[in-house]
């Protein structure tokens, strides 16, 4: 198939070009066309630090259904579950939508290996008023990630693993994956002495011990094209409702829905590329990681790889990203 075939060249130049060390794509039309395939350094099985993918596959689902069972409203403000939380017209719904006026992470967060005290997060200055305008804040996501931990009484990482890992069969997802799986994981940064390999990239994740709600988890290309069925077809799951998967993804403020990006009729810049249907829908990870669905064909993309294995200023993915779903795009429109 031709569209296949400009995939695969694709990536398979962008490892030959030193631009990616190597990757998986897992690509899904309908019940009819399943395409799987390993490049570089990487294999079917590699697991990969996803980076902020946690937020739509652990955390969103997570709120999602506290809110589907009646426990929360997304109208809720953050101060009723965390009263440390100084601001009390931030809702869960403005920290969804990355409209929550609060930063984008904590003014350190480079420093990796510094004790972080979370009264710092707390204590945090808005930056405007909530809802406003869109600031994709990791810290809004912590919060929601503590706030399912309050209520469900369960740390995030094992309420994701009996919830939704372990119901979907995706059974390399993790945070904080064990020693014995290092071997399947790829390596990401460089931080100085040695390459990150099995401790999630993200600095305030690790600091938090790596599990947030932000980032920390660890899944492999078929367990995440897993994950993706559900937001396609939830009639066929029992997770989420249709009801929710449409709150989510109904409700658009510049670009945002609940957790995921949604493609516009007039947005170009989305990594999905200017001409995926409107209502598409997505989210990428610092590391390399993105996955987008396309409801109007009903085509899964999920994209593995590990953009600064070879430094940040090196991260071409910005710019790749679009050009690979376009040529993904072509499978279903050729």
């Amino acid at each position: 198939m031709k569209g296949i075939e400009n995939v695969h060249q694709l990536i398979e130049g962008w490892v030959a070009e030193n631009k990616i060390p190597g990757a998986v794509i897992d690509i899904q039309v309908k019940d009819k066309l399943r395409w799987q395939a390993a490049y570089g350094t990487a294999s079917r099985d590699t697991i990969f630090d996803v980076a902020s993918l946690t937020k739509v596959v652990a955390t969103l689902p997570a709120i999602m259904t506290l809110v589907q069972s009646g426990r929360v409203s997304l109208q809720d403000p953050i101060q009723m579950y965390i009263p440390e939380f100084r601001h009390p017209d931030v809702t869960i719904e403005h920290c969804l939508k990355h409209v929550s006026g609060l930063p984008s992470g904590v003014p350190d967060f480079k420093d990796r290996y510094k004790p972080l005290d979370i009264r710092q997060i707390f204590e945090l200055e808005l930056e405007f008023r909530p809802g406003e305008r869109v600031n994709y804040s990791d810290i809004g996501m912590i919060l929601i990630g503590w706030i399912v931990s309050r209520l469900t009484q369960q740390p995030l990482d094992e309420w994701a693993r009996e919830h939704v890992f372990e119901p979907l069969g995706m059974k390399d997802s993790y945070f904080n994956p064990p020693e014995t799986l290092q071997g399947r994981i790829a390596p990401t940064e460089w931080d100085g002495q040695k390459y990150i390999l099995g401790e999630v990239h993200d600095e305030t994740c690790y600091r938090l011990g790596g599990v947030a709600g932000s980032a920390g988890l660890f899944s492999t290309a078929e367990d995440l094209a897993r994950y993706a069925k559900i937001w396609l077809y939830p009639e066929r799951y029992s997770l989420l409702s249709k009801e929710t998967v449409d709150a989510c993804l109904k409700s658009v403020f510049q670009g945002r829905g609940l957790g995921w990006q949604v493609q516009g009729a007039s947005d170009e810049g989305l990594s999905c590329g200017p001409n995926w249907p409107e209502g598409s829908f997505g989210h990428t990870g610092f590391t390399g990681t993105s996955m987008w669905i396309n409801p109007v064909d009903e085509m899964t993309v999920v994209f593995l790889t590990n953009g600064v294995h070879l430094g940040r200023e090196h991260n071409e993915l910005r710019h790749l990203r679009p050009i690979l779903h376009e040529a993904a795009l072509s499978i279903v429109r050729s």
